[in-house]
């Protein structure tokens, strides 16, 4: 089952070159790059001035029938769910769509400074969290296990950048 990302409101080619390169190490699946028609402004609040995910999700639903695997939109637009302030990202459990906005994971939007090494990690973190729970994973109480849940920046620093074993033994295409 193929790995697709979806860039929407995603310019860093950079980032998604390398994101591309990360991902093919470590999964035996292909990796592709797909368009989606998804019009971000008619999911903007302009209460809260971010866009809701759970409905660009359910709009990528409806455009993706004939795809057959994961497909992982990328943005770089600050996006929420109603009960939190903010989110890295939102995935179907165990279904096949997932959004992760790099937008708080730019060192930049903390400290003014900008750190690319750091932006790709963090993105690789999240992806793989993401995608986690695309493949049916929770989040997992080991601080070492990418399923670590993260409610801030400072947790997506601190957790591991893989699957535990108990996570990793559930991810279809994931090489050991």
């Amino acid at each position: 089952m193929d790995i697709y990302l979806a860039p929407l409101r995603f310019y860093n080619t950079l980032l998604l070159q390398n994101l591309i390169t990360e991902l093919s190490k470590r999964f035996s699946a292909k990796i592709r790059v797909i368009d989606l028609d998804i019009n971000l402004d008619d999911f903007f609040s302009i209460d809260r001035k971010q866009y809701f995910s759970t409905q660009i999700i359910a709009e990528a639903i409806k455009l993706t029938d004939n795809i057959d695997g994961k497909v992982i939109m990328l943005t770089d637009v600050d996006i929420f769910v109603p009960v939190l302030t903010f989110i890295f990202g939102e995935a179907q459990l165990n279904g096949k769509h997932a959004l992760l906005s790099v937008c708080r994971l730019h060192e930049e939007f903390y400290s003014g400074i900008s750190n690319d090494n750091l932006l790709l990690e963090r993105t690789i973190k999240e992806f793989l969290h993401e995608l986690g729970h695309c493949y049916g994973l929770r989040h997992c109480i080991d601080w070492d296990c990418v399923m670590h849940s993260s409610p801030g920046i400072e947790e997506v620093d601190i957790k591991g950048s893989s699957f535990c074993r108990n996570c990793i033994s559930k991810i279809e295409g994931y090489k050991y």
